[in-house]
């Protein structure tokens, strides 16, 4: 077997990976009683798929009785930018590392089909490719095969890698040699907790997603509460700032990965321009890229709050014209973003002006305490 070990990592290698480890599977009885804590606590907000297959995700046997083994995959993303350093032009939008190309998804369960089904004519066992859509615990699972660790914010971090990869998966029923489970590198830093803008940690470990920029601006489909409007500042897709703060990203590298590399467009594109997105626009712009399952409508209201940050009064044409969008959640946030950007009185002859006419309660809602 350790003549196969040697030929996985040589197989993920020359498909780009970063990394790849491996773990035996078996009943992780901490994680089970986690994940059923997060869920009765209702953290996980509005996903409600997580209490739905809250029982597969217990164990990756619960779901596959047959799997025996857990190869997992690190996918560098790195990128030659701060994520940081981007919020502070409040004139432009930004988008997610993660997201600033392809999705990954689709590239990355590619290469794993492609490793699977020659792991299978090698072992003569079944393997099935796993990339985040499926109801598996891969954090726990990349710990436990020694990828990294999870860190005080939840996600994976690795010595090598820092924050900046993605995990991907094949469970196998052939038995291969596991490597050694990672231990915590934390120590005493509190430095993604600190940084978090909406308090979405409620203790170390521990996630409340329903206060998560990137669960407001990606998953949430309603109204963004006003209590975390301001603190969204330019971010219109996802957030970076607990990963970027974290000392292990000194070891980060760019990625090598073509179809990763951000793309020139997404790196600070101006909020003027994707306010005048409609949605033929918005899905030529992010075609392949992983923002376009949030939807035009949903990434529209994200910008508009962006603009209402923005305090640059030239964006209130475009916000203006957003009054009249058929989506409500758009029309709402663009009543909230002029309440921002416009003049108490001016607003408040706008208010005369429009609110009457609308039909929507959650616009009318917005109209009447701006």
């Amino acid at each position: 077997m350790a003549g196969l070990r040697q030929e996985i990592g040589e197989k993920a290698s020359g498909e780009g990976f970063s990394a790849v480890r491996v773990a035996r599977l078996s009943p992780d009885a901490r994680q089970a009683g986690r994940l059923r804590a997060f869920i009765a606590e209702g953290r996980h907000g509005g996903m409600a798929w997580m209490a739905e297959t809250e029982t597969r995700r217990a164990s990756p046997q619960a779901m596959w009785p047959g799997a025996k083994t857990a190869l997992v995959f690190a996918q560098n993303y790195g990128q030659d930018l701060d994520p940081l350093e981007r919020l502070k032009d409040r004139g432009s939008g930004v988008i997610s590392v993660y997201a600033l190309n392809r999705d990954y998804h689709d590239l990355m369960k590619g290469k794993l089909k492609r490793v699977a089904q020659w792991l299978a004519r090698r072992t003569g066992a079944e393997a099935k490719v796993f990339v985040d859509t499926a109801p598996l615990m891969e954090k726990p699972l990349a710990q436990k095969a020694g990828l990294g660790w999870q860190g005080r914010h939840t996600n994976l971090v690795s010595r090598e890698l820092g924050s900046w990869f993605f995990i991907g998966t094949i469970l196998t029923a052939a038995e291969i040699e596991a490597d050694a489970a990672e231990a915590d590198h934390c120590g005493s830093c509190r430095a993604c907790l600190d940084i978090c803008p909406t308090g979405a940690f409620p203790a170390p470990y521990q996630l409340d997603a329903r206060r998560c920029i990137s669960y407001l601006t990606i998953e949430h489909a309603g109204h963004i509460g006003r209590e975390f409007r301001a603190a969204l500042g330019n971010r219109i897709h996802g957030c970076d700032d607990c990963l970027a703060a974290c000392p292990w990203n000194k070891f980060a590298q760019a990625s090598h990965e073509s179809k990763l590399v951000a793309r020139e467009d997404l790196k600070a594109p101006r909020l003027g321009a994707l306010l005048k997105l409609d949605d033929a626009a918005f899905r030529t712009l992010f075609a392949g890229s992983p923002v376009k399952r949030t939807g035009r409508d949903r990434f529209i209201r994200n910008v508009l709050i962006a603009a209402g940050n923005s305090g640059d009064a030239g964006l209130i044409p475009a916000v203006m014209a957003l009054l009249g969008d058929p989506a409500p959640i758009v029309r709402a946030m663009a009543v909230w973003a002029l309440s921002q950007l416009l003049d108490e009185p001016d607003f408040a002859a706008l208010r005369n002006r429009h609110m009457g006419g609308e039909t929507d309660d959650g616009v009318r809602r917005e109209w009447e305490t701006a």
